[in-house]
């Protein structure tokens, strides 16, 4: 899939869209391009690689994201990752998390430009799908207090070392530069923090695809709504919802709606049978109920019956002895006489 929609993404999410979350999801979009957790390369290479890469064919489109910082390791990773099917390879270098830049890889990179470059050169070289970049719009470092004032503060150096970052990875073989509007801190806020906190700044990104009129540029951070989305899409190429699309996964209804007018989304209990026969084929293989159910509360966000539809869920998926039987209970209990054939949006 060398020409994948791009137009609208779920963001890769750490201990959110595994391979139960991402199955989920597509029965709200056939063409929403999904991406798994960020995986490091040393996991793929030295540990449970088949585990790690497992994926339904009903995932695609779906791009492996990767972290680490030695190309060596990163163009094997890529490589590993083609073989398993995914269709497109991803570079992090916008995560601000402690844990992961002490391992020199997410938006640390972004002060190694150099480094990026051969990390993607390797991977591309590695690969025959597309390999892209996910980034921040910049990075600072300390304690909040410390950083107040470069947080409040964009400048034409801040810009010029974004412009060289997105010039050298492109250059090296990046087919899209995904960005996150905010500035990441490292050392300094928490991971929530480093989503809230860091100003959105959609001018830098719109700054940016103008600078780079020949590169595909995806807006990510702070998208909410199908207005929003679709007005980001009259200037970038593409939008990367995050925890709105988790939380309210209707919302990926409501965009392919919005691009695609003719289209039709199953209703919420076409969608919970869907997952009940999902729940069926990965419970034979020893998965547990409740790792699929925990990525499913949202189908009802902001609904009547919402909150026993997720006490159901909940509940229920810790039972001995819980099977899928329970998410067809769940879709028995909640239809009404409007339900049936409802939309899912």
């Amino acid at each position: 899939m060398n020409n994948l929609d791009r137009r609208v993404a779920v963001a890769p999410m750490m201990d959110w869209t595994d391979r139960h979350c991402r199955y989920f999801l597509r029965g709200f979009s056939p063409h929403t391009l999904l991406y798994t957790e960020m995986i490091t390369a040393a996991a793929i290479l030295r540990g449970d690689a088949e585990r790690l890469l497992a994926f339904d064919p009903e995932e695609h489109p779906v791009a492996l994201q990767l972290g680490g910082s030695e190309p060596r390791e990163l163009a094997e990773a890529a490589r590993r990752g083609e073989a398993a099917g995914y269709d497109e390879i991803n570079l992090n270098c916008g995560c601000p998390s402690d844990r992961v830049a002490s391992g020199a890889f997410g938006a640390c990179l972004m002060r190694e430009p150099q480094r990026v470059a051969e990390c993607v050169a390797a991977m591309v070289r590695a690969v025959s799908v597309p390999v892209t970049v996910k980034m921040r719009i910049g990075v600072v470092s300390g304690a909040r207090s410390a950083v107040a004032g470069a947080l409040q503060r964009y400048d034409e150096a801040d810009f010029a070392a974004l412009r060289e970052f997105v010039a050298l990875s492109s250059e090296a073989g990046s087919r899209v530069a995904i960005v996150h509007a905010r500035k990441a801190v490292l050392g300094g806020l928490s991971p929530k923090d480093n989503r809230e906190i860091p100003p959105l700044r959609y001018e830098v990104v719109r700054r940016l695809k103008a600078t780079f009129a020949g590169l595909p540029v995806v807006l990510n951070g702070g998208v909410r709504t199908a207005d929003a989305a679709m007005a980001a899409l009259a200037w970038c190429d593409g939008v990367m919802l995050g925890r709105e699309a988790y939380h309210r996964p209707a919302l990926l209804a409501e965009l392919q709606r919005a691009l695609d007018p003719s289209s039709s989304v199953p209703s919420r209990e076409a969608l919970l049978e869907r997952m009940a026969q999902y729940a069926e084929r990965r419970l034979a293989e020893g998965h547990s109920l409740g790792s699929i159910t925990r990525h499913m509360l949202g189908l009802y966000a902001g609904e009547p019956g919402a909150r026993e539809y997720r006490r159901m869920m909940s509940e229920g998926a810790r039972k001995a002895g819980a099977d899928a039987g329970l998410i067809r209970r769940a879709a028995a209990v909640l239809r009404s006489p409007g339900e049936a054939g409802a939309s899912a949006a």
